[in-house]
């Protein structure tokens, strides 16, 4: 079936409803928030009053501690649960990441780390890695040569091999 589209008057004269619509909504919920928060004050927090000697006002003040220590008492029990329910989203939002496949990369910080450390963090607790990695090295023999070997002094070898006896003497060693 074919579409008939809006008129332009029509689509703003439905944004201007909506938007009023919206406007009372948000009015209303103010002042029921307004009229809770009144009701609440009264059920908890009664009239102020000073009494008039020394041991009724010590009275008074012990009741108002008690009153602060099981509000106290009673916001920590919220905080922890309101940490657990955000820890338990976030495990949440991290199942639904693997689900869907895709993954939003966090911005990697540079770490300075032994590498015992880091063998440790991404083997966990069950293997004990060292990582010495000279003592996994083979052990080569270094062949010294012949020319290479120390005669002595450096002198006297340079000035045997100055000028043509020298030469030839080196000739005569290698054939």
């Amino acid at each position: 079936m074919a579409e008939k589209k809006m008129s332009s008057g029509r689509r703003n004269q439905l944004k201007t409803l909506l938007l009023q619509i919206g406007e009372a909504m948000l009015e209303e919920e103010v002042r029921e928030a307004e009229q809770q928060k009144i009701k609440h004050m009264e059920e908890n927090c009664p009239g102020f009053f000073l009494p008039g000697c020394m041991h009724e006002l010590q009275d008074f003040c012990r009741k108002l501690h008690k009153q602060i220590d099981l509000v106290d008492e009673e916001r920590y029990d919220l905080e922890v649960k309101v940490t657990k329910t955000n820890k338990e989203i976030d495990d949440l939002k991290l199942k639904v990441q693997d689900l869907k496949g895709k993954f939003k990369k966090p911005a990697l910080k540079r770490v300075r780390m032994s590498a015992d450390a880091m063998l440790a963090a991404l083997l966990g607790s069950k293997h004990k890695v060292s990582m010495d990695l000279r003592a996994n090295l083979k052990q080569v023999k270094k062949e010294v040569k012949d020319e290479e070997k120390p005669t002595g002094d450096w002198r006297k070898s340079i000035e045997d091999r100055a000028g043509m006896d020298g030469r030839k003497k080196m000739f005569e060693t290698e054939a």
